[in-house]
C-alpha cells in the first residue's frame, strides 16, 4: 500500500500545476499504525515532487493507544508538527459502545505524552449526540478536554448511516438515536463551553484557539486546490473533482499497472455556486453573495431572497452587507438550509 501511494504521488505530480504545498494531512483510516520509515518515505516523496512552503503544516490522525513515547518521538523527528487525536469521549462505557481500543486514562496520557514529546499543536476529537450520552456527561467530557488545553477541538454529532454497524443496530432496534432536541441542546452546550474559553467556532464542527485553526481543512472551505492519494482519496483542481476507488486491492493493482483508478466529475457553474453555499454556511465567515456576483455573475432569485428573509426573522441567520451567516440555531440545519438555497441545473 505504501509503495502504491508513493507511486501515485509520482503519477499525480502535475495535478496541482506546480502550486506550492502548505499542508500535508495523514488521515482516513489509522495512519498512526504506520512505522516511521513508511511515513518518512511518503513525506520525502512529497518533498521531491512538490514545492513545500517553510513550516508546512503536517498533521497526523492518531488513536490514543497508538501514541507511545517512542512513536511520538519518531513522529516529531520526521516532521509531523500537528496531531489530531481521536479521543471521542472520556466515558469508558461510551468508548466500549464505539468499540474503541483505548480508555479514558489512555486518552489523558496520550495528550500528556504528546506535550512531553514537544507537540504544541494538538487537536482532539469529541463526539456528542451519542445514545446514552447526557448533557451532564458531555459537560464532564468537555471539562476534561479543557483540562488538557488542546489548541483545537473537533466535535461531531453521531450520524447513523445505512450499511454500517450502527445502521444495522438501529434497524433491529438495538440502538435508538438521540432525540433531535437533545442533540440541539448538546450543540449549544458545546458552543457555549468552548467559546467561553477562547476557542473560535470557525466551522460547525471545529473550534480553534486564535492562530490554531486547521490550515488544511480551512483550505477545503476556501476552495483551494488539493491532491488526495490512496484509496477513497478525493482531489480538486479548481475545475473538477476526482475520487479514487475505495477498494484497497483494486487500488494497489491498478497503480502497479500504471493507472490511477479514479472517477472524475467536472463542476458546472451551478455546482460551484451550490458548493459555495454548502461549504460557506458551515463557516464563521459565511457566504458572500457579492463574491458570487463578481465571480459567477450570480444574483439571488426572488424566492431565495424571501427564504433568507424568513431565516433572519426566525433567528436562524443574519444577512448584512451581502454576507449570509447562520446563527447557532441555524447551524443545526446548515445542510438543509444550503440545499434549500441551491440553484437548479436547468
Amino acid at each position: 500500500m505504501v509503495n502504491a501511494i508513493v507511486k501515485e504521488i509520482a503519477m499525480q505530480k502535475d495535478y496541482l500545476g506546480g502550486e506550492e504545498v502548505s499542508t500535508i494531512y495523514f488521515g482516513g483510516g489509522t495512519p498512526s499504525l504506520l512505522p516511521k520509515e513508511d511515513l518518512l518515505k511518503i513525506i520525502n516523496d512529497i518533498k521531491v515532487r512538490h514545492n513545500l512552503i517553510p513550516d508546512t503544516e503536517i498533521t497526523l490522525e492518531a488513536n490514543p493507544d497508538d501514541l507511545s513515547k517512542e512513536k511520538l518521538d519518531d513522529l516529531k523527528k520526521i516532521g509531523v508538527n500537528r496531531l489530531s487525536i481521536g479521543i471521542q469521549s472520556f466515558q469508558n462505557e461510551t468508548l466500549k459502545f464505539f468499540n474503541r481500543a483505548h480508555n479514558s486514562e489512555d486518552a489523558v496520557r496520550s495528550v500528556g505524552a504528546a506535550r512531553s514529546a514537544g507537540f504544541d499543536n494538538i487537536s482532539v476529537d469529541v463526539i456528542y449526540g451519542a445514545p446514552g450520552q447526557t448533557n451532564d456527561s458531555l459537560k464532564e467530557d468537555l471539562s476534561k478536554v479543557l483540562s488538557l488545553q488542546p489548541e483545537h477541538v473537533s466535535a461531531y454529532s453521531l450520524t447513523i448511516e445505512e450499511r454500517t454497524v450502527f445502521g444495522k443496530w438501529q434497524a433491529s432496534n438495538k440502538l435508538t438515536p438521540m432525540d433531535e432536541e437533545l442533540v440541539a441542546d448538546q450543540f449549544e452546550i458545546l458552543v457555549e463551553t468552548l467559546t467561553k474559553r477562547g476557542y473560535d467556532h470557525y466551522e460547525i464542527s471545529n473550534f480553534g484557539l486564535p492562530e490554531f485553526h486547521s490550515k488544511h481543512n480551512s483550505s477545503y472551505w476556501r476552495g483551494v486546490k488539493y491532491l488526495g492519494v490512496g484509496p477513497s482519496a478525493h482531489s480538486f483542481d479548481g475545475i473538477s473533482r476526482q475520487f479514487n476507488v475505495a477498494n484497497n486491492s483494486i487500488y494497489v493493482r491498478k497503480i502497479e499497472e500504471g493507472e490511477v483508478p479514479f472517477e472524475r466529475e467536472v463542476l458546472t457553474l451551478e455546482d460551484k455556486i451550490n458548493e459555495y453555499f454548502f461549504i460557506g454556511l458551515r463557516t464563521s465567515t459565511g457566504c458572500d453573495v457579492g463574491y458570487l456576483t463578481n465571480e459567477y455573475d450570480f444574483r439571488l432569485s426572488d424566492e431565495q431572497v424571501h427564504y433568507i428573509d424568513q431565516l433572519v426573522k426566525l433567528g436562524k441567520a443574519s444577512f448584512q452587507k451581502s454576507v449570509l451567516k447562520l446563527t447557532n440555531k441555524g447551524k443545526l440545519l446548515a445542510d438543509k438550509i444550503a440545499s434549500d438555497l441551491f440553484v437548479s441545473h436547468e
